[in-house]
């Protein structure tokens, strides 16, 4: 095999790789010869067919895939002996003139990492900013609890706006029952909008024992299809009305949690509040050691994965646009900050090789373990039909893998530099906190670096009887979750969701999910774009594509 250097600037690369057709030609008789006991005809008995039949017959398949390998191989074999650490996967064309018999000529380009000489750990200062949690705190967490955990006691007299419904319904269309319009004793709270817009409001004045029809048309955008924009009735059958009542923060409210007491309920509160800002106290360490990181390096980035990472912030900012109230002004306002936010993938790229860098010089590593837990908690992702194929997938494709490596990598390099930064502690505020997360970093607020960034929504506590272990999440809902029509396709919820789905809202629908390998992981948000991922250099393209991912029930945009 020959190779010949045809360009050398900066990071980029080009060559010329002649592979001998002889090279190839032998692959090929091997291969003929591996499957010519294999292969019936008839007229010959097993494994008698000749050689030069099993070509005619099959050379052309044979060939290509020896060429696709052979070309692999080279692919190594130059990587091996230039010394190159490939940014992204090569570009790579065959001759167009190439025919069987003759050699290879293939024209090779690609972008190297930069050569990084991995800092210093010595001289890192950090400030870590410390957050008490106040009772006040707690109780206003105990009151947010309550006022969710609604509870309802049996009232005489006509049902009013934020009374509870206890009744059947049964939902016809042109006189006939549809399915997943029945529900039996069905709670239904008037103004929770949980029901199709008409439905809860026409249950006001009803009383116990009275029975009633209401009309309702169904959104025009509603999921089930032969529903929407239809206008169906609703025969009801009210058994009980019954009027919010106070719950009282005491032992009893604790132990309608699946608690043993109050006092455990504050505990766990007090837990999750300090696991909250123990989060917010790490993020503005991390960013305030990126932001000393970034300060002291300044070097060329491979301009593909510039553009690899900013296609993925774009296609997240854009997305989050078109969701808003005015999507033409949303667009505008961040096509206007285009080139801010391809600084900040630039930022980003060259903080993650330089993460890389400081972990490969300190040892720091994922275990087989851990990329384990990786694998399988992505693959959950998938349908279960799905989930193995999907991590074979990830094992034979190490771009997939290093993508789903990547932000754990990136957490273990950040712990191991906390751990050699020298470290203040000071007690601020939480809002003194949040003020630092967002405050000025490198020229910069951080809310500008930020795509559109959502807060995470609140955590929720346990529902009744739930296990004592998952209380720790502050928050309860006495409604019901809201059940949804069943989807064409294999849907995440049970079948015995239906009997009340048509009547639900109908849930916002999601774009069509994207085919692995993307430029990152789909659980990756833009929203982490100023903090930088240690990427390791992508190799081979991936020869299948994984399973699609199963239709989400619920979507949250």
């Amino acid at each position: 095999m020959q190779i010949v250097e045809t360009t050398n600037e900066g990071l980029k690369r080009a060559y010329t790789v002649t592979i001998p057709a002889q090279t190839i030609t032998d692959r090929v008789e091997g291969e003929i010869k591996k499957i010519a006991p294999q292969v019936r005809m008839p007229g010959f008995r097993p494994g008698k067919v000749p050689a030069n039949l099993v070509k005619k017959m099959h050379g052309d398949a044979i060939h290509q895939d020896a060429l696709n390998t052979t070309i692999r191989e080279a692919m190594d074999k130059l990587v091996a002996d230039k010394a190159l650490r490939p940014a992204m996967n090569p570009d790579v064309s065959l001759g167009e003139g190439y025919e069987q018999g003759k050699d290879a000529e293939l024209t090779v380009s690609l972008e190297v990492l930069p050569q990084i000489e991995a800092p210093s750990t010595e001289g890192l200062k950090l400030e870590k900013l410390i957050v008490a949690v106040a009772d006040e705190q707690i109780e206003e967490g105990l009151e947010r609890i309550a006022s969710q955990q609604q509870r309802f006691e049996t009232k005489d007299g006509a049902a009013e706006d934020g009374d509870q419904v206890i009744c059947d319904f049964t939902g016809k269309l042109d006189g006939v029952e549809f399915e997943g319009g029945k529900a039996e004793k069905q709670p239904i709270v008037i103004g929770s909008g949980n029901l199709i817009p008409g439905f809860e409001e026409q249950l006001v004045g009803i009383k116990a024992g009275d029975e009633r029809t209401i009309t309702v048309t169904f959104p025009e955008d509603y999921q089930a299809a032969h529903l929407a924009g239809k206008e169906t009735t609703f025969d009801i059958v009210a058994h009980e009305v019954k009027a919010p009542a106070e719950s009282k923060i005491d032992d009893d409210f604790a132990k309608e949690l699946g608690l043993e007491s109050l006092e455990q309920l504050r505990g766990l509160l007090k837990g999750q509040l300090e696991q909250e800002t123990a989060g917010m106290t790490r993020t503005a360490m991390k960013r305030s050691l990126l932001d000393q990181l970034a300060a002291g390096h300044d070097f060329d980035v491979p301009p593909t994965m510039v553009e690899a990472e900013f296609s993925q912030i774009w296609q997240q900012l854009t997305h989050e646009a078109s969701h808003e109230e005015d999507p033409e002004a949303a667009m505008k306002e961040i096509e206007a900050e285009k080139d801010d936010y391809r600084k900040i993938a630039e930022r980003r790229v060259r903080l993650g090789l330089l993460l890389s860098e400081i972990g490969q010089a300190n040892g720091v590593e994922v275990s087989q373990q851990e990329m384990s837990m990786l694998v399988s908690q992505a693959a959950q992702q998938y349908r279960p039909e799905d989930r193995q194929r999907f991590m074979e997938y990830v094992a034979n494709d190490p771009m997939m893998a290093a993508q789903l490596r990547a932000p754990l990598y990136e957490d273990k390099v950040v712990d191991f530099l906390i751990e050699q930064a020298e470290v203040t502690e000071r007690e601020v505020t939480r809002d003194e906190l949040q003020a630092a997360i967002e405050a000025d970093t490198d020229g910069e607020t951080a809310e500008a670096k930020k795509p559109a960034a959502k807060k995470p929504a609140a955590k929720k506590a346990p529902a009744k009887k739930a296990d004592a272990d998952k209380a720790e999440d502050g928050e309860a809902e006495t409604k019901p979750a809201a059940k949804k029509a069943p989807a064409k396709k294999a849907p995440a919820k049970k079948a015995e969701d239906a009997d009340d789905a048509a009547v639900e809202k109908p849930a916002a629908k999601k774009p069509a999910a994207k085919k692995a390998p993307a430029k990152k992981p789909a659980a990756k948000k833009a929203e982490a774009a100023e903090e930088g991922e240690a990427k390791p250099a992508a190799k081979k393209p991936a020869a299948k594509k994984a399973p699609a991912k199963k239709a989400a029930a619920k979507t949250e945009d």
